[in-house]
């Protein structure tokens, strides 16, 4: 069974497709592999003409230098549905804090915005904005290697740690990229973290990347593997430090304030009112979250090793998706934050995955790690993907789209618990592994057995868990029956 998704996350993302390099037909099967890949499927049809692939010889595939064997790109593409253009082009445009941005997609704070050609490169590029890397007085000493990465089932790269503290560039130097870049790029927005270690060096930083072009600044309270006490995530924790210090930016600048939040706290809406209290305009969150990658069982050593020795330090990447999702929905629900506005962060790589948090209430949406894995030229898909959407769903403006799923999120004890939906299993695609039969047996209420070489549910036993569902590698059981009084 060919499916075209997995057949695109095979694919390398090579700087420069070989593939694309070698048509001879001005196709761009690079590109409409890539869209696959980035869940942008409606508008990958537009880097290709079916009619030429049709007729192809295969000189993509010759040129595809992936490891084990070429991506099947002819296939791919004549499955990908017809391109579709977008008559009345959706408006990406928001007001974020007051301030009129063209899109939601920025950077966030972190090395993928930490010079002036870098951030430069990517506001060409179409991102909306970028938030620097957290400046201050502090210039920290980094360790090496600071970057590892955990991955699953062959797929190498779900969940990133890091141990990079703020920029290692002096302040001055700082202060002029930001002039530099709000002369070069007005119409984009420069959002500046700063973190002090003391009432006056919040103020001082405030003032001083005001008057650099600062459009909104962001008060980095959530860091969580600063090398000095009384810094990030530990000023994050502590409600009362929060409003001290938001007071004190606040008072120092004429510029909207962001409070970027940790995670690593049970209750994050006691550091966000701390913040609203003290005259922040929105709420950022997730900053990255405290781990411990994993213990070399060879060498006992964690990962990564710096010298023998690591440290607890920040995860991040698509593995923490739903955690941040849960503490946006959070800050979303709670009434003493309902004048804040939202910065959406963690786990987002495509379109998909940053509409999940605008539909939670984000108006802003910034991104790091999936710009480390694949570039700032996710860029594309993250646009085209939302317009697509929104075009597809009558949708005009993507202010529309703030908040409309966070009355779907409830309390436990407000769920229906009187009604079950039974698995429906497609005997035609069924292939009879036994991978539902050995997750229901070993991990749910032995309600199915194999018979004929095909997976039958006894529904007397059946629970409406929809395990079975979640571990068949060929989507044979679907949630299609009815929902039913349970008996």
């Amino acid at each position: 069974m060919f499916r075209i998704n997995e057949e695109a996350a095979r694919c390398l993302l090579c700087a420069d497709g070989a593939c694309t390099e070698a048509c001879i037909r001005s196709c761009d099967p690079a590109r409409a592999v890539r869209a696959v890949r980035f869940e942008n499927t409606a508008a990958a049809g537009e880097f290709i003409d079916k009619a030429v692939c049709h007729e192809c010889s295969g000189e993509c595939e010759n040129a595809c230098i992936h490891y084990d064997h070429p991506i099947r790109i002819r296939e791919l593409v004549m499955k990908l549905p017809d391109a579709k253009k977008i008559e009345d082009t959706p408006d990406l445009s928001i007001d974020f804090c007051g301030v009129h941005c063209e899109n939601p997609f920025f950077l966030s704070s972190s090395i993928v915005a930490g010079d002036y050609d870098m951030c430069a490169r990517a506001l060409e590029m179409g991102w909306g904005g970028v938030v620097f890397k957290t400046v201050g007085f502090l210039i920290p000493e980094e360790v090496s290697p600071r970057f590892d990465a955990i991955g699953k089932e062959g797929t190498p790269f779900i969940g990133f740690k890091n141990l990079e503290q703020i920029s290692d560039h002096s302040l001055g130097y700082n202060l002029e990229v930001f002039r530099r870049l709000k002369k070069n790029y007005p119409n984009k927005i420069l959002v500046v973290s700063i973190m002090g270690q003391n009432n006056a060096e919040w103020v001082k930083l405030a003032r001083l990347v005001t008057e650099a072009g600062a459009d909104i600044i962001e008060c980095n309270f959530s860091c969580p593997h600063m090398s000095g006490d009384g810094l990030g995530s530990d000023v994050g924790q502590n409600p009362e430090l929060v409003k001290r210090y938001t007071e004190l930016v606040s008072s120092a600048t004429n510029v909207p304030v962001l409070a970027k939040m940790t995670p690593n706290i049970g209750n994050i809406e006691l550091p966000a009112i701390a913040a609203a209290e003290g005259g922040a305009s929105g709420i950022a969150a997730i900053n990255t979250i405290k781990s411990i990658l994993g213990i070399d069982t060879d060498t006992l050593v964690s990962y990564p090793s710096i010298s023998g020795k690591c440290a607890v330090s920040g995860y991040s990447g698509k593995a923490v998706k739903p955690i941040a999702l849960r503490f946006i929905s959070d800050l979303a629900h709670c009434e003493r934050l309902s004048e804040m506005e939202l910065s959406g962060i963690g786990g987002i790589e495509t379109w998909h995955d940053a509409l999940e948090f605008i539909l939670l209430g984000c108006k802003n949406i910034q991104i790091t790690t999936a710009v480390m894995q694949y570039g700032y030229r996710i860029i594309e898909d993250l646009i085209s993907g939302t317009k697509h959407y929104m075009s597809s769903h009558g949708i005009k403006c993507i202010s529309q789209l703030v908040g409309a799923a966070v009355n779907n999120i409830i309390p436990a004890d407000e769920l229906d618990r009187r009604t079950i939906i039974y698995p429906a299993f497609d005997r035609k695609k069924c292939i009879g592994c036994g991978r539902c039969f050995i997750s229901c047996s070993d991990g749910g209420h032995q309600a199915i057995e194999i018979k004929g070489g095909k997976a039958v549910l006894h529904a007397s036993k059946c629970v409406g868990c929809h395990l079975c569902m979640l571990v068949c590698p060929v989507n044979a059981i679907s949630d299609r029956n009815k929902r039913i009084p349970k008996r």
